[in-house]
């Protein structure tokens, strides 16, 4: 089973289309501890989903970490590679109601941009 996380960008600095566009990009940036130790921690391989603050709050598309450089830890810096988009976006109001997430660090630490998702929580956002 490979480790799953989630993302969070604000599309008018860096969306998924954008992703899409670039097709790999550095993932760096992140300053909250909890989210840079989840940064370091992020193997080759990782999949990942993309989510869109701002005014759309949903889970929009999908990546994988083609490596990780943590020589810094402090600055961890990812490169991600863009995968598709959810053919349904998932609303933070859905994942909100869905029990999956009930313990989730997306539901109960709003602010945290990056977040280790369960395996059973990456398969329902990718269900479409």
């Amino acid at each position: 089973m490979a480790a799953s996380y989630l993302l969070k960008t604000e599309p008018s600095g860096y969306s998924f289309a954008d992703l899409q566009r670039d097709r790999v990009t550095h993932w760096d940036g992140v300053t909250n501890p909890a989210a840079v130790k989840h940064l370091a921690n992020m193997p080759a391989g990782a999949r990942l989903i993309i989510y869109e603050t701002g005014a759309r709050k949903s889970a929009v598309g999908t990546a994988s970490v083609v490596s990780v450089d943590a020589s810094d830890p402090r600055r961890p810096i990812v490169t991600i590679k863009a995968g598709r988009p959810i053919a349904e976006p998932v609303s933070l109001a859905t994942i909100k109601a869905t029990r999956l997430f009930a313990d989730s660090p997306l539901v109960r630490q709003g602010r945290l941009s990056v977040v280790p998702l369960t395996q059973a929580q990456y398969e329902f956002l990718t269900r479409t």
